[in-house]
């Protein structure tokens, strides 16, 4: 099996530097054998392979093409610099991540991707109801707050982590893609209403690219909205529906 996967991540490696960037499916297949999987990940040899290659540091993404990565080698995509040691570079990403977050704990729990603990990056600092500390970006503080209205990714940094949602927001959401239908409270891929510093809401919404629409089924209100609120929703779900270029259908 490694011997098949080492041919085909070759191939990969030949391919782009001859013709990349490229999308994934751009590039063939070349694989002998199927990568193992359990449903999620059937017949997608070539993005599992990618994904491995970019952790090798051997590709990278180097842009997009409408809603697909452009795969390339990494040395075309990453600056020539030498490496930075470790210890520094574990305080530049504490120090960045800091600054992404706001606010994040020193630690926290183990989870998939990115993780939200900083180290003993920016200053310490408590927040009125919330147990023990947590580390905030100095920087943020010297900056007036300008609120705004905003429709976030269900795997935005501000959800991704529910505890620290949870504590600094009191707001109730999931990801439920993984639930059966009738499980489901808020939808497929609801989308979480930033409305100036407060998560309002959530909005189901389902880009049906083949009929050329964007279904928007329920807009869950979780504190009721203001007329103001709303209008600032419908403008963000209508930006929306042009980016994706969509007609957008509402429910009645």
């Amino acid at each position: 099996m490694r011997r098949c996967r080492e041919a085909a991540r070759h191939d990969v490696l030949e391919l782009l530097r001859a013709d990349g960037p490229l999308t994934a499916r751009s590039i063939p297949d070349t694989c002998v054998r199927p990568w193992r999987s359990t449903g999620w990940n059937d017949n997608r040899n070539v993005q599992m392979l990618l994904g491995v290659m970019a952790a090798r540091g051997e590709v990278a993404v180097a842009g997009t093409e409408r809603r697909d990565k452009l795969w390339d080698l990494a040395v075309r995509v990453y600056p020539d610099a030498p490496a930075v040691p470790s210890a520094q570079a574990r305080r530049v990403r504490d120090e960045r991540r800091l600054r992404a977050l706001g606010i994040a704990r020193a630690r926290t729990g183990e989870r998939p991707g990115e993780p939200d603990d900083v180290g003993e990056a920016g200053d310490q600092a408590v927040v009125e109801g919330v147990r023990g500390t947590w580390r905030v970006d100095p920087a943020a503080l010297d900056r007036p707050f300008e609120g705004r209205t905003a429709l976030l990714s269900p795997l935005d940094r501000l959800v991704m982590d529910r505890k620290r949602m949870t504590e600094l927001f009191e707001f109730d959401y999931q990801l439920e893609m993984y639930k059966p239908v009738a499980r489901r409270r808020w939808g497929y891929w609801a989308m979480p209403v930033l409305h100036g510093d407060r998560l309002v809401g959530k909005v189901d919404a389902t880009a049906d690219v083949r009929a050329g629409v964007l279904r928007v089924t329920a807009v869950h209100q979780d504190v009721p909205f203001t007329g103001a609120v709303t209008a600032a929703v419908d403008r963000e779900i209508a930006d929306l529906a042009q980016w994706l270029e969509l007609d957008l259908v509402t429910a009645d």
